[in-house]
């Protein structure tokens, strides 16, 4: 039997090469995402099928999660990988921009997981990735509110991980560092951070090995995990150094 993935966020970026290396691998994929053409395209490269879904609108995601369960009860695997940039402060960011970081990186997760769970469960031992951020563990003064969004993702995707184990759905936390992406150009950054971007390819790569592997939560490359220990032991000093770092910039 052919194995079903559900892939939100599937139009580009991380959740297209998850797409596409799962499809290698003889996996049939739901490709989820607000961008028919680019899911079109995607469908018929990898033969999978697609959903147009706004994961931020619960309504439009039981209605989604309802056509592809009709259509396939049991899910192998749900990746939460829909996430929208959120480059802004919290003293003067647009507050509907706020809203929306919240409701599409944190709440998209929580919406998704409610909806297909009973096609995880129906096909357990099943998985889930939740796609988060080495921003879930370090908080970045220019992107607070994308930062504040992937510390909610992770505080869920830690809390399910506890919680669906019992009924032998494995929760993945990925933890990405800077990734260049289409929606995440990461041109910004000063020239000798540039040295630590890598591509959407590093990410898939990482995710098929843990679906593999079992590994759980983990960052990608392993060194950003370093820079999340640091904040959690040294929360003042963290605090200290960025603060300083803005007023010299």
């Amino acid at each position: 039997m052919q194995k079903i993935a559900v892939v939100t966020g599937a139009s580009s970026g991380i959740g297209a090469e998850i797409a596409r290396g799962l499809a290698r691998k003889g996996w049939r994929c739901v490709l989820v995402a607000r961008r028919e053409d680019r899911l079109r395209a995607l469908a018929d490269e990898t033969g999978g099928e697609i959903e147009v879904c706004d994961v931020g609108d619960r309504e439009a995601v039981d209605a989604t999660a309802a056509r592809v369960l009709a259509r396939h009860p049991l899910i192998h695997l749900l990746v939460n990988n829909a996430g929208i940039p959120g480059r802004a402060n919290f003293l003067n960011a647009d507050p509907a921009a706020i809203e929306d970081v919240i409701r599409v990186n944190y709440l998209g997760s929580v919406w998704c997981l409610r909806a297909f769970l009973p096609g995880l469960e129906a096909a357990a031992p099943a998985d889930v990735v939740n796609i988060v951020s080495v921003a879930g563990d370090v908080a970045f003064p220019p992107s607070g509110p994308y930062s504040a969004s992937k510390h909610a993702q992770l505080a869920f995707s830690r809390s399910i991980a506890a919680q669906l184990r019992p009924r032998r759905i494995r929760v993945h936390t990925v933890k990405p560092g800077f990734i260049e992406t289409e929606g995440f150009p990461q041109s910004w950054l000063p020239r000798p951070m540039q040295r630590l971007v890598v591509g959407p390819e590093a990410v898939a790569a990482h995710v098929l090995a843990s679906l593999e592997h079992g590994r759980g939560e983990t960052s990608v490359p392993r060194y950003y995990g370093i820079a999340g220990r640091l904040q959690a032991f040294l929360p003042n000093t963290f605090a200290r150094v960025l603060g300083f770092s803005r007023r010299a910039a």
